[in-house]
């Protein structure tokens, strides 16, 4: 019997996951990514106990675990650097399984395509349409098409799929806030504990890396569209250089031109992640905003769903609905939720601020955590 093919649009975490989890069911899969490489650029990339489970079903936890740096804790602080609550490492292992793990996106993308052949991977391919073509998809790029059984599509936030397939679908919704990020140079001794700190109308966090690096993240309320005038960098500095330690010492260990900025974004929920032969998955489907830091985490869940889903029938279509079924009330959740965690560590009224910070003080640790739960304790 020949094999089932799969055509999948997007080369990053969620398109990657997915080709290797259905490569390793006999599946031949092609993974399209318009960028010349399969890559990641700048950034750092937080995975929860839930992630590393979706990474154990494809065999490479052990791998991430090596990739990645492990802090004691974080928690939430203020401005003035006094802790308003408290994360334990040790304790989310003990109550989950596994810690969390920081690393660079870039790391886990390469650990991701090693796993799959090297014809299956098709760089500088953009895909320009997509039509039923009976038996089968067929995805047309600049410089042809390909025919398959079923195309997903992992093309992330401004999915093409989602707008060729799904065109009634609501636009993204602006989250009110730009984001900034970054990776310090290597630090003299690495730090103890990350977390957030909150402002008003802004935020700052970090989280150990590898190397003595830092993963760091700024962000402001701020109008949709904007852009320094002065630059990135010196514009994170003037936000955020004046806050507490350890703060100023990481932005003096980031380079001029390591500052990404980028406008957060979420999606209004579509009415399916299925339509015919093609699927969606990660951003493409659910883009989140990073305040739950669950966007790569709910891609590798959906890719490790959807291969389970093929893998338990020959029939796509009944495949696909289950696939349907059990990620989208999930995912659609978690957006919700993101986004409104988000709005509140945004507030910038000062009453408003100051409640807020006396209800994170007041809230015991172990609530914080009995609260992340239903995110954390997802099972394959």
């Amino acid at each position: 019997m020949a094999a089932r093919t799969a055509v999948i649009v997007g080369g990053g975490i969620g398109g990657l996951a997915t080709g290797v989890a259905l490569h390793r069911q006999g599946w031949r899969v092609e993974v399209c990514e318009r960028a010349p490489a399969f890559t990641e650029i700048g950034a750092g990339l937080s995975l929860w106990p839930n992630a590393l489970r979706a990474l154990a079903a494809l065999g490479l936890d052990g791998r991430v675990r090596e990739l990645g740096a492990v802090e004691a804790g974080g928690g939430v602080r203020d401005r003035t650097g006094r802790w308003l609550a408290r994360a334990d490492n040790a304790e989310i292992e003990r109550r989950f399984g596994s810690p969390l793990i920081v690393l660079h996106r870039a790391d886990l993308v390469r650990a991701l395509a090693g796993e799959l052949p090297a014809e299956a991977l098709l760089p500088a391919t953009t895909i320009t349409g997509v039509r039923d073509d009976g038996d089968a998809v067929v995805a047309e790029h600049e410089g042809g098409s390909l025919r398959a059984d079923l195309l997903i599509g992992a093309d992330g936030v401004h999915s093409t799929v989602r707008g060729l397939v799904w065109p009634a679908a609501r636009p993204l919704r602006y989250a009110g806030y730009t984001a900034w990020r970054m990776i310090t140079a290597p630090l003299p001794r690495s730090l103890t504990s990350g977390g957030v700190t909150w402002g008003r109308g802004e935020v700052f966090g970090f989280a150990s890396m590898p190397g003595n690096r830092v993963y760091c993240f700024g962000t402001a309320s701020v109008p949709a569209g904007g852009a320094a005038p002065d630059g990135e960098w010196t514009e994170v500095r003037r936000r955020f250089g004046h806050w507490a330690d350890p703060i100023p010492a990481l932005l003096d260990a980031v380079a001029e031109d390591g500052v990404l900025r980028h406008d957060i974004h979420d999606l209004p929920p579509l009415p399916g992640f299925v339509s015919g032969r093609v699927a969606l998955l990660g951003d493409a489907a659910h883009a989140m905003t990073p305040t739950l830091g669950q966007g790569a985490a709910q891609a590798l869940e959906d890719a490790v769903v959807l291969a389970s889903c093929l893998g338990r029938t020959p029939d796509i279509g009944s495949a696909l609905a289950g696939y349907d079924r059990l990620r989208r009330a999930r995912t659609q959740r978690l957006v919700r939720r993101s986004a409104r965690l988000g709005a509140v560590g945004q507030w910038a009224w000062p009453p408003a601020a100051m409640a807020r910070d006396l209800a994170a003080r007041l809230a015991p640790n172990s609530a914080n955590l009995r609260a992340m739960a239903p995110v954390l304790d997802w099972r394959p």
